[in-house]
């Protein structure tokens, strides 16, 4: 079966960047440009995997986090924060959030890709 994946994140050439990825490796890949365009798009699809920008307008990403957990069908949902942050604060709040993960940009694809698939793993 496949997996779902959405990346949540404002820049679209990095999205374009990871669905690459994704895709490639034979994920279904959701995309949002926004906390707030992300969670309208969890309408009740499966999703595997979330990875989420921190510094996005509109919503951020820790905030988005927070509200995904309280959704009974995505509490369990693992997020991944893929950000140009490395302060050990947000890190902090991200795992307080519900983050399973902390991945800075720039970021290797392949890198990436061995971190979703650990986290998929059955």
């Amino acid at each position: 079966m496949q997996k779902t994946i959405m990346i949540v994140d404002d820049s679209e050439s990095l999205r374009q960047v990871v669905n690459i990825a994704l895709s490639g490796a034979g994920y279904k890949v959701l995309e949002a440009k926004d906390g707030v365009d992300g969670l309208a798009k969890l309408d009740g699809c499966k999703v595997h995997l979330i990875i989420s920008d921190v510094n996005m307008p509109n919503m951020n990403g820790i905030d988005f986090v927070k509200e995904v957990k309280t959704l009974a069908k995505y509490r369990f949902t693992p997020i991944i924060m893929l950000t140009t942050e490395n302060q050990e604060y947000l890190m902090e709040e991200s795992r307080k959030a519900g983050a399973k993960a902390w991945m800075v940009k720039p970021f290797k694809p392949a890198e990436m890709l061995q971190a979703v698939a650990k986290i998929l793993a059955p």
